[in-house]
């Protein structure tokens, strides 16, 4: 089991705003994940799923990991640039991707499935050509797979890296607790395990293309006021962890040379704040709120014992 770090409590209680505030930041109102008692999420307490998406600096870098990934395909780009505020709030988007994983994952199942039917009602208007040529819907299930796959790709190895190693079980376990959100959102073809995970990146390596908006993206994440100044160069590093989470020859065929990941000396920092967050309890997180409304005491999300059999790989 995992000891939980307390950290003195004017700093604890900055974190915990800090990381609240970047997931609301923006919203019309802010989603309670307290109510209603005793609703289940889609995905259950004792997941791989609840252990991995609490943590920050894995949905910092995970995200921006799945972005990266997103771009590479010229139709999910066109899409993006052409129909959302991408272009002039990148940040905004990361922001909006990180409120509904967390309601996906910790929401209560009738708020996450509106919310999920309110995104596929958005994706039935997107629709055009990308710089191909081709003509693309954001409701064709080739795209929506991609674009489900890359998130769950990128959170996962994220922990995985960042955090503690996660067994070939776990990582299968998490892809098959991703299955019934991915099909609320017209992913049919969406990775259940870690092979499937693997078979997908291979059969899209061919429609990956560099674009200049990757490069775009990667400044502005590493020049934003994302986080407290404090922390902004952490920020910074643990963006170029996402680069890292990237596949070797992805990166490569994307043009992301070895001087916009880590280097040797930052990774274990990288690692070291990705314990850290894993091990420090944000009281008005999404999943400590989802604890509360399910009747679970939060510590038990942040020792370990919820999710008992989450050990590192020997």
């Amino acid at each position: 089991m995992d000891a939980i770090i307390r950290l003195p409590r004017i700093l604890a209680r900055s974190l915990d705003a800090a990381a609240l505030d970047f997931l609301n930041n923006g919203s019309v109102r802010r989603a309670d994940f307290s109510r209603p008692s005793g609703e289940p999420a889609l995905v259950s307490p004792d997941s791989v799923s609840w252990r991995i998406f609490k943590n920050p600096v894995v949905l910092w870098s995970g995200g921006i990991a799945a972005v990266i990934l997103e771009l590479a395909e010229p139709s999910i780009r066109a899409a993006i640039w052409d129909h959302s505020a991408f272009r002039t709030d990148p940040l905004g988007r990361l922001r909006r991707t990180g409120m509904a994983a967390m309601m996906t994952v910790y929401g209560p199942r009738s708020a996450s499935s509106a919310m999920i039917a309110g995104v596929a009602r958005m994706h039935a208007r997107v629709r055009g050509k990308d710089a191909l040529g081709r003509n693309y819907s954001a409701t064709d299930s080739r795209l929506l797979t991609w674009v489900q796959a890359t998130a769950a790709f990128g959170f996962v190895n994220a922990y995985h890296r960042l955090v503690q190693p996660l067994t070939l079980s776990q990582f299968d376990r998490f892809y098959a607790e991703g299955e019934p959100a991915s099909l609320l959102y017209g992913a049919v073809g969406a990775p259940r395990s870690r092979a499937e995970m693997d078979r997908c990146i291979e059969s899209m390596s061919g429609e990956l293309h560099p674009s200049e908006c990757i490069f775009q993206f990667l400044r502005i994440m590493h020049e934003s006021a994302a986080l407290p100044r404090p922390l902004r160069s952490l920020q910074r590093l643990l963006v170029r962890a996402a680069v890292d989470l990237v596949p070797d020859a992805l990166r490569l065929r994307l043009g992301l040379t070895a001087e916009f990941g880590l280097s040797a000396w930052q990774r274990p920092i990288a690692r070291l704040a990705g314990l850290v967050a894993d091990r420090t309890v944000l009281p008005r997180s999404p999943a400590a709120q989802a604890c509360e409304r399910l009747g679970y005491p939060v510590a038990q999300l942040y020792d370990g014992s919820l999710e008992t059999s989450l050990q590192v790989t020997p």
